[in-house]
């Protein structure tokens, strides 16, 4: 499956990104996606984020969601998810959901609050096009990270500093690719606990090798 790191809390529950494959996961684990308050973007590559029209689409046409829905990513997030929208499905656009839809923006090197949650984002070092960030999402006093997609960089290894829990994508085992990290980016990054994403064929050879957890769909984590 693609991105969908669901969290959840006393308070509410969101998850970090939403590819396309993200309702499909939700559903194979009984999770009901009415019960998601938020949505946050770290970029605008399908695989992190063309699964919010299927989510709206359910949600208006088939769960039939009431509770309000907040979606907060870059700049062009609500354009650019209303064009992707369209493009699915011609003619949805014009429809209006009975639940309150709520865009922010996740601007970079500042902190966005919305209900319990305290959100920071910094510029990632990906495709420009898609609006690149890393997230640190603080709430009920614990820390999440999530680097996204993107190259390490000093900026990056200050931000995720001492978290509760680090999701750092490992793209590749020992051969840098542009626009992401490799597993030997990951020694430079500290944190109270890492959980490696995002790997390709080589990386996930050797998952049960590496020192660090390695995600897979379904895996829970408690912090």
């Amino acid at each position: 499956m693609q991105t969908c790191i669901l969290v959840s809390t006393a308070a509410m529950r969101f998850t970090i990104d939403f590819g396309a494959t993200s309702l499909v996961g939700l559903r194979q684990r009984n999770i009901d996606p009415n019960s998601i308050d938020a949505v946050l973007l770290t970029h605008l590559h399908g695989d992190h984020c063309a699964g919010i029209p299927f989510l709206l689409l359910d949600a208006v046409l088939g769960s039939r969601r009431e509770r309000p829905l907040t979606i907060a990513g870059p700049r062009s997030t609500q354009r650019h998810l209303n064009d992707l929208q369209e493009s699915l499905f011609p003619g949805s656009s014009g429809m209006k959901p009975a639940f309150a839809l709520n865009f922010r923006e996740l601007v970079h090197d500042a902190c966005t609050t919305f209900d319990s949650l305290e959100v920071r984002a910094i510029a990632a070092r990906h495709t420009p096009q898609a609006e690149p960030s890393a997230l640190k999402v603080t709430s009920a006093g614990k820390t999440i990270a999530y680097t996204g997609d993107g190259e390490y960089t000093d900026a990056l290894s200050e931000f995720v500093h001492g978290v509760d829990l680090l999701i750092a994508e490992s793209y590749s085992y020992d051969k840098p690719i542009p626009g992401h990290l490799n597993y030997e980016d990951i020694d430079r990054l500290q944190a109270k606990r890492i959980v490696l994403t995002h790997m390709n064929a080589g990386m996930l050879a050797r998952a049960d090798t590496l020192a660090q957890v390695c995600a897979y769909d379904g895996l829970e984590i408690e912090i």
